[in-house]
């Protein structure tokens, strides 16, 4: 059998806000709740679970999307329409800016329970 990562689970201050956000940047859906979690299924199949906890018990995590190119510019476009803050490495020392690793773009910025999210266009080390 071969080994698939199925779902994740993704602590939030609010679950429907965080998926929203994420889900809007990327232009994916917002699936129906289900018990504590707001799911965001990837292409590949992998469902984001987005779970409302007490802020002060999140541990920022890294999340980082492969995407096309246009999907690229669509999501830069919305992140500098709605004025997120970017960073072009991931220790945010680089305000601004997009990074251009192995031939492609990349960026990070925060969602709105302060994990580090980020979009590449190419693998790393590819």
């Amino acid at each position: 059998m071969s080994v698939e990562l199925n779902h994740t689970i993704i602590h939030s201050r609010d679950n429907r806000e965080s998926a929203a956000f994420l889900a809007d940047l990327l232009g994916l859906e917002v699936g129906e709740e289900w018990g504590p979690f707001v799911p965001v299924v990837l292409a590949n199949g992998v469902t984001l679970d987005f779970a409302t906890i007490p802020e002060e018990s999140i541990v920022p995590q890294h999340y980082a999307f492969l995407i096309s190119e246009a999907e690229f510019d669509a999501a830069f476009g919305r992140i500098q329409e709605l004025g997120i803050a970017y960073y072009a490495d991931p220790h945010m020392k680089l305000p601004g800016r997009i990074n251009h690793n192995d031939g492609g773009r990349g960026v990070y910025f925060p969602d709105p329970s302060g994990h580090g999210m980020e979009i590449i266009t190419r693998p790393y080390g590819g």
